[in-house]
């Protein structure tokens, strides 16, 4: 091969990728495999995947596929002459190339048109992948970020997965007679995130927050039961926002319950099939038509009987929507939520990760039914979890464990002989 045949990027956007070692990769095409082989590109293949994938994905996962698909062919092409900058092409591809519905409805945005040209020419043949040197090259681009940084490790194992998938799919096809990832050995850090018991508040704190909210002005008096059925209920925002009046039972007094059948996460027009930013799917972890039934502490019920006296309910029933009556997005209510943060906490608290996201609501709601002595079977079916990622994701939040299990073998063992 010559020294041509070498990936490297101009000098105009390589600054951006210099740590990025797969950028210096040969990836040369043999000469003599045959020519009907060397046609279909990784970017067609992967193009068809992903079409063949988007019927059966939740609008997330669309936009999750989108992002790895373009990760991966951003990453592998026959040279670096003429490129695009790298952010433009990445957004190129996770924008129209790897999201069917955009793509059907037309040629690319006129400041991608470029990028997707540029592509379509230098996408490596997909038969290539099955050389060691360019299947390494394909793994590395699935590690780092354009600006060099290392990916998570959440992140790392979505992208090798869509990556792996996409690969077996031309097996599937016999475009490839084996999946060239089968031969990369690589040590992979596969252990769940556990949740920082720093971000976790207390319930003093957490009453203080929601009084915060409130003080907000009517945006604010909006969200209070919003937030408090995420901590008193551990549920997921997109879940709050699919909540309906029919699946609440809240007495007068003592304990309600909520029954949940469905979420509506925020993926954006762009990834659902009604055209909205929302679209109604299972719940996480679940079957389509699959139910969980959440005990309603009576300090929430008293919020959500308040809420539905104040603001009404949907046409559809749901509780949750902002003053144009449509569904909240992370970004209006994240806002609410921070400047609560910012007039409760102290400097040196709002520092820290104490309640620093919204979603830590719901790490407090499961830590401290956990730390009540609830079982983690039944905290597990409550917060949609399974046993183990539970134990794994909140082990870091148990107080008091080590204390009791010392006290446990003390008791056993005697009093100490000194």
């Amino acid at each position: 091969m010559t020294k041509q045949d070498t990936i490297s990027w101009p000098t105009s956007t390589r600054s951006a990728s210099a740590t990025n070692t797969y950028f210096d990769t040969i990836v040369g095409t043999p000469a003599s495999r045959p020519s009907s082989q060397r046609e279909l590109t990784w970017y067609q293949h992967a193009i068809d995947f992903n079409d063949m994938k988007w019927p059966f994905l939740q609008c997330g996962s669309r936009r999750s596929y989108a992002e790895c698909l373009a990760t991966v062919t951003s990453g592998i092409v026959t040279s670096w002459v003429g490129a695009p900058e790298p952010k433009t092409l990445f957004r190129a591809l996770a924008s129209w190339s790897f999201n069917k519905t955009a793509r059907e409805a037309g040629p690319p945005p006129s400041k991608y048109a470029d990028a997707i040209a540029w592509i379509e020419q230098h996408s490596l043949p997909l038969a290539d992948l099955l050389d060691p040197r360019i299947a390494r090259a394909a793994f590395a681009t699935t590690l780092t970020a354009l600006d060099g940084r290392p990916y998570s490790t959440k992140t790392r194992r979505n992208k090798r997965s869509v990556f792996v998938s996409a690969l077996n799919y031309a097996v599937e096809l016999e475009l490839l007679d084996r999946n060239p990832m089968d031969r990369i050995k690589e040590a992979m850090i596969w252990r769940t995130a556990g949740v920082d018991r720093r971000c976790v508040i207390n319930p003093e704190q957490a009453r203080a927050l929601l009084d915060a909210v409130a003080a907000q002005g009517r945006p604010g008096k909006r969200l209070v039961a919003f937030f408090a059925t995420m901590y008193f209920a551990a549920l997921r925002p997109s879940e709050i926002m699919a909540l309906r009046i029919d699946d609440c039972l809240l007495p007068k007094s003592g304990w309600g319950w909520l029954t949940l059948d469905g979420a509506t996460p925020y993926t954006g027009p762009a990834w659902t099939d009604n055209g909205t930013g929302h679209q109604r799917k299972s719940l996480k972890h679940r079957e389509d038509g699959d139910e969980r039934h959440v005990p309603a502490h009576p300090e929430l019920v008293r919020h959500l009987r308040a809420h539905i006296a104040a603001f009404g309910v949907t046409d559809d029933g749901r509780l949750f929507r902002n003053e144009r009556g449509e569904p909240y997005v992370y970004s209006a209510y994240n806002k609410i939520w921070h400047a609560a943060r910012n007039a409760t906490l102290t400097p040196t608290q709002i520092r820290s990760p104490l309640g620093k996201r919204p979603y830590d609501l719901r790490h407090a709601a499961v830590s401290t039914w956990l730390n009540a002595g609830v079982a983690a079977a039944q905290v597990a079916e409550w917060a949609g979890h399974s046993v183990k990622m539970l134990l794994d994701v909140y082990a870091k939040c148990l107080d008091g464990q080590e204390e009791a299990a010392m006290a446990l073998i003390e008791a056993r063992l005697g009093p100490a002989n000194l």
